[in-house]
C-alpha cells in the first residue's frame, strides 16, 4: 500500500477530533440533536482549518442511522462507512475552480430532484465556491433558497468578499478560525505519538508557528520533517534546516549590526544565510516578526509573557529593545514588509535583500518622518561625543587656567543676564518673529507648527512652549534644538531666556487645556501685551 501523507491518514472522523474550532461544532452537534438542520450553510476562513472536513462529517452525521449523544456519526452503519469511502450517491463533493460555469450548476438542480436512496438528506459540498462565475451563481440562486427539504448545501471559501450578497443572506454563515500555535503543537504531539516519532517540544512548537494556523499546513510540514530525518529524532535545529529559516542567534546579530550602520557585518550575514540554503523570503518574513516581538516588549515588557519564545530568547529580545527607539523599529517594519512583498516575485532576491538592509543602515537615504528621527538622532549622539571632555582633556583645561588666568578672564564673555518676568512676556510676545529669523528651516517648521502654544508658567519665570503634535515635539526637544532656541532668544532679547518643552498628551487645544496666553501673561505681568497669531486672518 503506498503511504498515505499525514494530513490525509488524521483527517478527524467525528466531531470530538476536530481542533480549534470548537464555537462551530458545539453549534452543528447542537442543530443535529434539536433537530433543527438548515438547508444552506457557508464555511468560511482560511486554508487548513477544517471547513470540508467538518462539511464531510456533519454529512455522515445528518444521515447516520446510530449517531451518537452529541451528534457525531457513529462510523460503522453502512451509510458511514459509504460517505467514508466515497461511494454514498447522497453526498455529492464539486470543486468550483474547475466546475466553475452554468453547465456544472445546472447538473446539481437536476440532480436536486431526487430524493436520497438512503439516510435522510443528499448533501452538496461546494468546496471554493467563489470561483463560480457570475452566471453560475445566478442560476443558482433560487435552488439554494428553497431547495428540497431533504437537501442541504454546504459551501466553502477561503475569499469571503468574493461572494455575492445575494448567496450570503440565503446562508448560515460559520467563520473558522485560525487554529492556535499551542492547540496544533498538541495535535503534532499526539500524532508523532502514534506514528512513534521521537521529536522535541521546541521542534513541534516551530512546525506549528510555521503552519500560520492552518493544521494541515502544519501536518505537511511535519511530514516534510520526518522524512528528512526519517529514524532520527527530530530536534530544533533539524527543523530549522529542513524549512530554510534562521535561529534568532542570527537576528539578534543582524539587529546590533544595523543599529551600530555596520554594513560590512550585515552583507557578512547576509552572505552566510545565503551560503547555508535559506529561503531570503522567508528570512525576511522571520525577521519581520523578531522585529515586531521587539517592538512589543519596547512598548511594554509584560508583553514578553505572551510571546511564543523560548525564556532565553525572550531576556535577549528585553535586552535589546532597550537600545533601540520605537520609531526606527517601525521603520525597520515598514521597510521590510515592503520588501517582503516585492522579494517573493523576483529573481534577485539577494539583491534586493541587501539593498534594503543598506537602506536600514542608511537613514539619509529616505525622506519620511522615522528616518528623520533617527538621523537627528544619530547627529545628536555625535554631538553628545565630539563634546565629551575625558580627564586628560579637563587636566589640560584647568592647567591653561591656572597659568593664564588673568588672561583668560580678559577674553571670557560675560554671563547672560536671566530674564525677569518681563522678558518672559517679550519672548512669548516675539515668538513668531524670532522663529521666523532662525536659519534653521526643519526646527523653523516644526516652531511654526499652527498648534502650538506658547505662555509664561504660573509663577511667570519659565517660558512654556507646549505641543499638541508629538511628532513635533520630539523633533524639537533634542539637544541640538534646544541649543539653537536658547540662542535664538538670547540673540532676539538679549538675556537668557529659561524654557520648557511640554506635550500635550491630552490633544486638546492648547488655549482650552492652558488657558489663553494674553489673559495669563496680562495677569501676571499687569498690562496688555500683544501676541502675533499663527493663523492668518
Amino acid at each position: 500500500m503506498s503511504y498515505v501523507a499525514l494530513y490525509r491518514k488524521f483527517r478527524p472522523q467525528e466531531f470530538s477530533d476536530v481542533k480549534g474550532q470548537e464555537h462551530i461544532v458545539t453549534t452543528l452537534k447542537n442543530e443535529i440533536a434539536a433537530d433543527r438542520i438548515g438547508h444552506a450553510y457557508l464555511f468560511t476562513g482560511t486554508r487548513g482549518t477544517g471547513k470540508t472536513t467538518v462539511a464531510k462529517i456533519f454529512a455522515r452525521a445528518v444521515n447516520c442511522e446510530h449517531p451518537g449523544e452529541d451528534g457525531s456519526p457513529c462510523g460503522e452503519c453502512e451509510v458511514c462507512r459509504s460517505i467514508a469511502d466515497g461511494s454514498s450517491m447522497n453526498v455529492v463533493e464539486m470543486d468550483a475552480a474547475s466546475n466553475n460555469g452554468v453547465d456544472s450548476i445546472r447538473s446539481i438542480i437536476e440532480d436536486v430532484g431526487y430524493p436520497p436512496t438512503a439516510g435522510k438528506y443528499k448533501v452538496y459540498i461546494i468546496d471554493e465556491v467563489h470561483m463560480l462565475s457570475p452566471a453560475a451563481f445566478n442560476a443558482f440562486l433560487k435552488t439554494l433558497e428553497e431547495p428540497p427539504s431533504y437537501v442541504i448545501f454546504i459551501l466553502a471559501t477561503t475569499e469571503l468578499h468574493k461572494i455575492p450578497v445575494t448567496i450570503l443572506s440565503r446562508c448560515q454563515r460559520y467563520d473558522f478560525h485560525r487554529i492556535p500555535v499551542e492547540t496544533i503543537a498538541g495535535r503534532l504531539k499526539q500524532l508523532c505519538e502514534a506514528e512513534q516519532v521521537e521529536a522535541e517540544d521546541e521542534a513541534l512548537d516551530y512546525v506549528a508557528r510555521a503552519g500560520d494556523g492552518s493544521m494541515r499546513d502544519a501536518l505537511s510540514l511535519l511530514d516534510q520533517c520526518i522524512n528528512f530525518y526519517l529514524g532520527q529524532k527530530l530536534t530544533y535545529d533539524n527543523v530549522l534546516k529542513v524549512l530554510g529559516v534562521v535561529d534568532t542567534q542570527v537576528f539578534s546579530r543582524l539587529m546590533r549590526a544595523l543599529t551600530g550602520k555596520d554594513v560590512k557585518t550585515v552583507l557578512s550575514l547576509v552572505e552566510d544565510v545565503v551560503n547555508t540554503g535559506r529561503d531570503l523570503a522567508q528570512f525576511v518574513t522571520d525577521f519581520t516578526w523578531y522585529l515586531r516581538n521587539m517592538l512589543l516588549v519596547r512598548t511594554d515588557e509584560s508583553m514578553a509573557a505572551a510571546l511564543d519564545m523560548t525564556t532565553e530568547n525572550k531576556e535577549s529580545l528585553l535586552e535589546e529593545s532597550k537600545s533601540t527607539d520605537t520609531v526606527i523599529l517601525m521603520r525597520y517594519i515598514r521597510i521590510l514588509s515592503d520588501l517582503s512583498n516585492a522579494i517573493r516575485m523576483s529573481m534577485e532576491k539577494r539583491v534586493l535583500l541587501e539593498v534594503a538592509l543598506i537602506r536600514l543602515c542608511h537613514p539619509q537615504m529616505d525622506e519620511d518622518n522615522a528616518a528623520i528621527i533617527q538621523r537627528m538622532e544619530d547627529l545628536e549622539k555625535k554631538q553628545e561625543e565630539a563634546t565629551a571632555i575625558t580627564p586628560e582633556m579637563l587636566a589640560s583645561l584647568t592647567s591653561q587656567a591656572a597659568l593664564g588666568g588673568e588672561k583668560q578672564a580678559k577674553v571670557t564673555p560675560p554671563p547672560m543676564p536671566k530674564a525677569v518676568p518681563e522678558d518672559i512676556g517679550k519672548a512669548a510676545g516675539n515668538f513668531n518673529s524670532l522663529v521666523a529669523g532662525l536659519e534653521d528651516k526643519a526646527l523653523q517648521t516644526y516652531l511654526s507648527d499652527q498648534q502650538l502654544t506658547v505662555r509664561a508658567s504660573e509663577d511667570g519665570k519659565t517660558l512654556w512652549i507646549i505641543f499638541d503634535s508629538e511628532l513635533s515635539y520630539n523633533m524639537v526637544n533634542g539637544s541640538a534644538n534646544r541649543a539653537l532656541l536658547k540662542k535664538m532668544f538670547a540673540d532676539g532679547i538679549g538675556v537668557d531666556v529659561p524654557f520648557e518643552l511640554i506635550y500635550n498628551k491630552t490633544n486638546v487645544p492648547g488655549q482650552q487645556a492652558y488657558g489663553d496666553s494674553r489673559d495669563i501673561l496680562s495677569e501676571t505681568f499687569g498690562f496688555n501685551i500683544e501676541i502675533e497669531d499663527n493663523e492668518e486672518e
